[in-house]
């Protein structure tokens, strides 16, 4: 889906190979899934964020719950998008991510949460 719009420089099974791969590539967005062996999607986001990436972060997940879209973004996160709106809402999230905006699929209900 994203090889049509953007070079894809890589791909990672688990977390922690996410983090030397993407110390390894420097590429401008990673997008990364929660539920990651050895490390989730958050901790190595906060890792990368820790070792100075600057690459923006979108999650792209099944998880439909505020509170990890909450913990997505205070771990870096630019852009959260459930994998039921990924058609819909992915190249959006990585464009707004690439121009210093936040994106997050609408399905979560944000604007509803008293936390956000």
């Amino acid at each position: 889906m994203l090889a049509a719009m953007y070079e894809v420089v890589g791909e990672a099974r688990d977390g922690k190979s996410l983090l030397e791969s993407a110390m390894q590539l420097q590429p401008d967005v990673l997008v990364i899934d929660i539920s990651m062996p050895i490390l989730s999607g958050i901790e190595a986001a906060q890792n990368l964020k820790e070792m100075g990436t600057k690459a923006k972060i979108v999650f792209l997940t099944v998880h439909d719950d505020p509170d990890f879209a909450l913990a997505a973004l205070a771990a870096g996160a630019s852009g959260y998008v459930t994998k039921s709106r990924m058609s819909m809402d992915l190249v959006r999230a990585i464009e707004e991510a690439l121009a210093g905006r936040c994106f997050i699929s609408p399905s979560l209900n944000m604007e509803d949460s008293n936390r956000f």
